[in-house]
């Protein structure tokens, strides 16, 4: 094929990673649904009758299932490929769909609780990785910033939606996210990066090429390159005597590109659950009513503050995309933790009668605040970060080792919030994750280089801590210089810089 695409780069990258956003809608549907369906199943006239240890498990139940679903996708993006695992992830989230939809019972919401948990696990290994990989280092902080912009306007959405309709209609209408997903998935490329992989070279050329145009060439042969020495480094290893593979392990387990990003991630992931966000999504009625006061009407103020959240992330595009990642996390990461101890510093002199002068602004400002924090910065800069800072060969046990905290928090603070409220109050409550906030934080600014410009392959060197050995040197420049391999890697180039779809 010849001629040129009537799409720029910029646009295919933006239909490829609006692939994986619109999943991340449905699956922030799933994350805010509790917050419309328990309290409608509270009402007098309910068919279906929940205690409130039930109801708590109905919201917290995706935390088991998201840390299943979490391993199920990474032998899946390895052997099949990115595209194939994506396909994969939409299925369990659109038959749980359906599931809550005919539910007569709580058995029938809590198995299409669990599929849908069971699909948000399986994606989240793959959304960064697939983002990331896709976009080009000047856009990937934008468009990886849109995995909590879409998760938010998901959230708004089912807030929204439920606050109209009956939990059953909006079940309904929720399906359209995933389904849209999997058409604009149907119609995506492979990842170039596990083309090469695979040493699938010239299709990792035509797909890069497809997605980048001709501009970003360096980093394209920067790839392969580094990618065929690894493969030359792992065949002189079989060659030379039959690998002891728990001594490989316990060897690549003592790498620095290795460890120091999941360490990273782990801590990263669970600050976002202490953030605030994760408690708000699922229990945001009995939050505002706690903090705000009984007079309030908590429904608005949920949408309000989705509203706001979704606003925020918005803005959060234009930031992180500006803005150097450090700058952006330790400024909304302290900020966030001021605003926790605030709030619980007004709700304590509130109730113990403290207040020269009260007025519902106040908490109002401080929410407000607080959501600002995780929407610019707390919520959204792990999923930028989480694309970035994980090798190749690692990218997809790195990542699911991390993730798996992150599915073990999230459970673990949606199950214990109403006990944690009965035990210690709003109070106790928010200053514990204040605290928790506090030590991520610490330990993040310790392990977390500035990213931003950067392309993976420089990432990976920087987590190593050293530059390339001399050997590994020789071996670039003998490979740069050869002139049947130059001359190979550029007809190869010229003949698969033509797009896939015109």
């Amino acid at each position: 094929m010849t001629g040129k695409s009537r799409f720029t780069p910029f646009l295919k990258q933006c239909f490829v990673t609006a692939a994986v956003g619109s999943n991340i809608i449905g699956h922030g549907c799933v994350i805010g649904y509790p917050a419309i369906l328990l309290p409608q199943l509270s009402r007098p006239d309910t068919e279906i009758v929940l205690s409130k240890s039930v109801a708590s498990w109905i919201a917290a139940v995706l935390g088991i299932t998201q840390l299943i679903g979490s391993f199920i996708t990474p032998p899946i993006m390895e052997r099949y490929g990115r595209r194939i695992a994506h396909l994969a992830v939409t299925l369990p989230v659109l038959i749980g769909w359906f599931i809550t939809i005919m539910a007569t019972g709580y058995e029938g919401l809590l198995i299409g609780r669990i599929l849908q948990g069971l699909s948000i696990g399986m994606l989240s290994p793959l959304r960064s990785v697939l983002i990331g990989e896709y976009a080009s280092p000047k856009n990937r902080g934008a468009f990886l910033t849109t995995v909590s912009l879409t998760q938010a306007f998901g959230i708004l959405f089912v807030h929204l939606l439920g606050s109209l309709i009956s939990w059953q209609q909006t079940a309904l209408v929720c399906v359209f996210f995933s389904f849209v997903s999997l058409v604009m998935t149907i119609y995506s490329p492979e990842s170039p990066s596990w083309l090469a992989a695979r040493s699938r070279y010239d299709e990792c050329r035509e797909v890069f090429h497809w997605l980048r145009g001709d501009e970003e060439d360096d980093e394209l042969e920067e790839m392969i390159h580094a990618r065929m020495m690894f493969e030359k480094a792992r065949l002189t290893q079989k060659i030379g005597r039959k690998p002891n593979k728990v001594k490989q392990a316990m060897i690549t387990a003592q790498k620095r590109e290795f460890y120091k990003p999941i360490i990273l991630m782990i801590h990263a992931y669970v600050m976002v659950q202490f953030a605030g966000g994760t408690t708000m999504a699922a229990y945001s009625t009995t939050i505002i009513t706690l903090i705000m006061g009984p007079n309030v009407n908590p429904h608005f103020w949920m949408i309000f503050l989705d509203t706001q959240r979704f606003i925020s992330n918005s803005v959060a595009v234009f930031i992180i995309q500006k803005m150097k990642r450090r700058t952006v996390m330790f400024l909304t990461g302290g900020l966030c933790v001021i605003s926790q101890l605030l709030i619980a510093a007004y709700v304590y002199c509130r109730d113990n009668n403290l207040l020269p002068y009260d007025a519902v602004w106040i908490p109002a400002l401080l929410i407000n605040l607080q959501f600002f924090t995780v929407a610019t910065g707390m919520l959204p800069l792990p999923n930028v970060i989480g694309g970035e800072v994980f090798p190749l060969e690692y990218r997809s046990i790195g990542g699911s080792i991390s993730l798996a905290t992150m599915s073990a928090s999230f459970f673990a603070v949606l199950k214990t919030f109403p006990s944690l409220i009965d035990a210690v109050g709003i109070v106790g409550t928010y200053s514990i994750y204040a605290g928790l906030l506090t030590y991520c934080l610490t330990v993040i600014s310790i392990l977390l280089p500035e990213t931003k410009g950067k392309t993976l392959q420089q990432i990976e060197d920087e987590f190593r801590g050293r530059p390339l050995a001399p050997k590994e040197i020789e071996e670039k420049m003998v490979f740069q210089s050869c002139p049947v391999l130059t001359y190979k890697r550029k007809m190869s180039a010229r003949r698969c810089s033509t797009p896939l779809l015109h």
